[in-house]
């Protein structure tokens, strides 16, 4: 590995740290007085919706197919993880090990089910592969309605509150980074490709299902990790959380932040996913106040806010530095 690589990597692995610190400062210290679970509870929503509209934004803005039915693979991380954890609720396991089963349980059965929809589906292109997203969320919202060991359409309650803000950002820096890696990959370079010209792609020897189901599959895994993350930080669901209104919100967030930015979907989803809350007196109008900025943004910024800009703690500390040495050099 280069060494600029190398410092780079170390100058954003401390960035981390420094976040990570300053979420414990104000979190852990007791300074936000009696407000403290009231801000958790924000932090925490925002943190596993990063993890959605980032895993949405490999489907959506790297490959370039448009879905809708995303909330759906994350009741089947949601349902499943909890299933396993209830089912383990007797035995004396820390609540850790508890949380990483319970992250595996999510991961493992939403890629599978991922990859099962996405060999059929992703043969399809643009509408028809929307409508078959949006029919398999919705299939899996109806047969949550009706299975036992789901509540059959009650709620399912009893789950172990495990979801630590604390954990959750680790979770969150890991499936970043993992994404983040992917799409920087000769595999990512591929998937942009296909993005592009998948006529061109397909010619150049790259097989196009292949790349799109992997995709698909690695997308719809993070999907049910946010998923176990959310059922264990709400202790308690319906599957009528997970509606085609759920799936609506978080791409609103990947075209609001920018379609192919990782920087656009975080911080699309941390400013929007907190947005209800700050705005709590007009939560009704939640989707209208969406609606119109998304078509704000279609008009001034069809790219989205961020477009395929990637935010980078290096570039800015060159930047800072640079001026700062040209500067002195004009003196």
């Amino acid at each position: 590995m280069p060494k600029n690589k190398k410092v780079e990597y170390l100058i954003n692995f401390v960035g981390i740290l420094a976040v990570f610190g300053i979420l414990v400062f104000f979190l852990d210290t007791g300074i936000l007085g009696k407000q403290v679970n009231y801000i958790r509870g924000i932090v925490t929503i925002a943190l596993l919706t990063i993890i959605m509209v980032t895993s949405l934004n490999l489907t959506t803005g790297f490959m370039g197919e448009f879905s809708l039915g995303h909330a759906g693979f994350m009741s089947i991380g949601a349902y499943s993880s909890s299933i396993v954890t209830l089912a383990l609720a007797d035995s004396n396991i820390p609540n850790m090990l508890l949380f990483i089963i319970a992250i595996i349980v999510g991961a493992v059965v939403t890629a599978i089910m991922g990859f099962l929809v996405g060999i059929p589906a992703l043969r399809l292109k643009g509408d028809y592969l929307a409508i078959v997203t949006v029919a398999v969320a919705e299939i899996v919202r109806v047969a949550f309605c009706n299975f036992a060991i789901t509540g059959g359409g009650k709620t399912l309650s009893g789950i172990k509150k495990l979801s630590d803000v604390h954990y959750v950002y680790v979770v969150m820096i890991i499936c970043v980074v993992i994404m983040y890696m992917f799409i920087r990959s000769r595999f990512g370079r591929a998937v942009k490709a296909i993005r592009e010209d998948y006529i061109a792609a397909s010619s150049s020897g790259i097989n196009v299902t292949n790349y799109k189901v992997m995709t698909f599959t690695i997308s719809a895994m993070f999907a049910g990790v946010a998923g176990a993350i959310y059922a264990h930080y709400m202790t308690a669901m319906i599957p009528n959380t997970f509606s085609f209104m759920k799936s609506s919100e978080y791409l609103t967030m990947v075209i609001l932040g920018g379609s192919g930015s990782f920087t656009g979907s975080i911080i699309g989803a941390s400013v929007l996913s907190a947005l209800p809350e700050l705005l709590r007196d007009f939560a009704s109008y939640r989707m209208l106040m969406y609606s119109v900025v998304l078509v704000l943004v279609m008009i001034f910024r069809p790219g989205g806010i961020f477009g395929t800009y990637e935010f980078s703690l290096i570039r800015v500390l060159k930047k800072v530095f640079g001026k700062n040495k040209g500067g002195a050099d004009n003196e």
